[in-house]
């Protein structure tokens, strides 16, 4: 999600007074003019507003949070006062929290931070002033550029909480075709993976990718929603055939990934098929299905090769070692794993040439004991490519104490 660049937000006049007043500004306002503005206020609330007294007032003047607050009355946006006085509550709740979990409590209050308070009243007003025309369209995108805004994992909560906004005006928008209604299921999508509620985040990543289909959509970044859609569901699929197979339900698992290997073809990208293959070929190998393991398998090989993709070559080659290593296929397997290693010294992946050299050992361990010797030529890379590796880790500490 990119984050949209910063609007000039013109002030409410109280608002500006307030700005005037933080510790970081200056200069003084006048106690004068500052008396003459509120009880200007104060008139105001008293004869449009009868539900609030001047206590009620007074508990949001000092602050620049509480100024922003009575703004928001004092130009009749009541539903905006409502919601931000509501996140406000949570933030303090929240923060109330951490600060009696840790001791490292380093999150400032949103009092301290003026350029928040600016941008919820900015956006927070325009959506109420549009939701009042019925333009639910900018309403949406008033509620989305503030959960960009606070996209960020200090205020992932307050992101969250406007894209739940946004997913309930999408719903009331019928003029773009389901656009603003796609994005908004993959928002929730997200919201929930994150939370590790997985079924519900397939749910809306679902809806996503069925609203997107055969539309040429792209979101702010210039990416097609339909990529986007078929990404993230490949995502979540995996993730839930990894709990499948964790159960030992090989069944579910690999009729899931099924799936999601036809939602990779759906969406003509080459590296999202072959990785949506490589993941089903070691399901069917959980399962002990090894033959139909080697096919799939060798489709992501075939793929990996047309991509000039050496190091998905090298997961092909040895995803295909242990499917044949299973099969006691011990010769062939050694064959593709002796083009693994090649490949990993190629690319410099030490550590990978590590565990690929160590699996050869483990492998020669299972042949007769004629073959012995040879264990110990291929036993070998794993010290080359662990000294390689401790040597240029030692040449950058030397390099670093240098300085």
């Amino acid at each position: 999600m990119t984050t949209l660049p910063p609007l000039p937000m013109p002030l409410p006049k109280l608002a500006s007074l307030a700005r005037q007043k933080l510790p970081c500004s200056p200069s003084t306002i006048p106690r004068s003019q500052l008396i003459k503005e509120k009880d200007g206020i104060d008139h105001y609330l008293e004869v449009n507003f009868k539900g609030l007294s001047k206590e009620a007032v007074a508990a949001y003047r000092n602050s620049y949070k509480k100024t922003i607050c009575v703004d928001m009355l004092r130009d009749g946006y009541l539903k905006s006062f409502t919601e931000l006085f509501a996140l406000m509550e949570e933030w303090d709740a929240l923060r109330e929290a951490a600060r009696v979990r840790s001791i490292f409590w380093l999150q400032r209050p949103l009092e301290e931070q003026p350029d928040k308070l600016d941008h919820l009243y900015y956006y927070l007003t325009r959506a109420e002033v549009a939701e009042r025309k019925e333009f639910f369209e900018d309403v949406y995108n008033n509620f989305h550029a503030l959960a960009c805004y606070f996209n960020n994992s200090e205020d992932k909560w307050v992101r969250n909480h406007f894209y739940e906004r946004c997913f309930q005006i999408a719903q009331l928008i019928k003029v773009d075709g389901g656009k603003k209604e796609a994005e908004a299921h993959g928002h929730m999508g997200l919201l929930f993976e994150e939370d590790g509620q997985l079924l519900e985040a397939a749910e809306h990543y679902e809806a996503f990718h069925q609203l997107t289909q055969g539309r040429i959509w792209k979101d702010e970044t210039g990416h097609f929603l339909n990529l986007l859609a078929c990404e993230s569901l490949l995502r979540i699929y995996r993730l839930l055939a990894d709990k499948m197979l964790e159960n030992k339900d090989y069944k579910q698992a690999i009729r899931i990934l099924i799936k999601a290997s036809e939602i990779a073809r759906e969406g003509n990208d080459k590296k999202m098929e072959g990785e949506a293959s490589y993941y089903l070929g070691l399901a069917h190998l959980a399962a002990g299905e090894h033959e139909t393991a080697l096919t799939v398998l060798d489709t992501y090989r075939k793929i990996s090769t047309e991509l000039d993709d050496d190091l998905g070559l090298g997961r092909a080659y040895e995803a295909i070692a242990k499917v044949l290593q299973s099969q006691g296929e011990m010769a062939d397997a050694i064959k593709y794993l002796k083009q693994v290693v090649t490949l990993l010294r190629n690319n410099y992946q030490f550590l990978d040439a590590v565990r690929a050299s160590t699996m050869l050992g483990d492998i020669y361990n299972e042949k007769e004991s004629q073959e012995e010797p040879q264990k110990q030529v291929y036993m070998k890379p794993q010290s080359t490519w662990k000294n390689s590796m401790d040597f240029q880790i030692i040449q950058n500490n030397e390099t670093e104490a240098s300085f």
